[in-house]
């Protein structure tokens, strides 16, 4: 199940290769969660419509718990993986106070609430999800890239429901010949 990558995404990452973003390029909606870091919020970018997921993270979190290098450095790696099984990040910009970060939206949330709401999977939706979730880990096993925290609060359902999820500030490199 390979996800289809639209004109409008397409469009949304070579503008991040030519562009310098800020707020004022989006549209913010509605709170999606709240983390020790920061929140993340739907959001539209205004000249394309585009919906995204904008992680706004603050910085004195990051200078409080001397993370720094490793939001830098996670910022690269996410941005180099592509996997349909895998957020994309798209970009990021930053004030004074914040860092935001420009992410693919997961338009049907955690793995968490869905299992609250339904209480349990189908076989065949655990087997998918598994299955999604097994070729996201190879791909990052591949890239030298690990993910320290599985849990299905970090795993998101996007519109296809195919299997997503969120890396940052959970990664660790293996080796220093990734590639990146």
């Amino acid at each position: 199940m390979e996800r289809k990558v639209g004109k409008v995404k397409k469009t949304m990452k070579e503008d991040n290769l030519q562009r310098r973003w800020s707020l004022k390029d989006f549209e913010i909606g509605k709170p999606l969660g709240r983390g020790k870091f920061g929140r993340v919020y739907v959001a539209r970018e205004v000249k394309s419509k585009y919906v995204v997921a904008l992680k706004i993270i603050f910085k004195e979190q990051i200078e409080k718990y001397r993370l720094n290098h490793q939001l830098g450095r996670e910022m690269e790696i996410q941005s180099n993986l592509q996997h349909p099984n895998i957020l994309r990040l798209y970009g990021w910009f930053h004030d004074a106070e914040r860092v935001f970060l420009i992410l693919e939206y997961a338009h049907n949330g955690e793995l968490y609430k869905e299992l609250r709401k339904r209480g349990h999977l189908t076989e065949m939706q655990a087997a998918t999800y598994i299955l999604s979730l097994t070729k996201a880990l190879a791909y990052c096993h591949e890239k030298h890239v690990i993910h320290r925290d599985i849990k299905p609060e970090n795993l998101l359902l996007d519109h296809e429901v195919l299997f997503s999820f969120y890396t940052f500030l959970v990664l660790n490199f293996l080796c220093k010949l990734c590639g990146y």
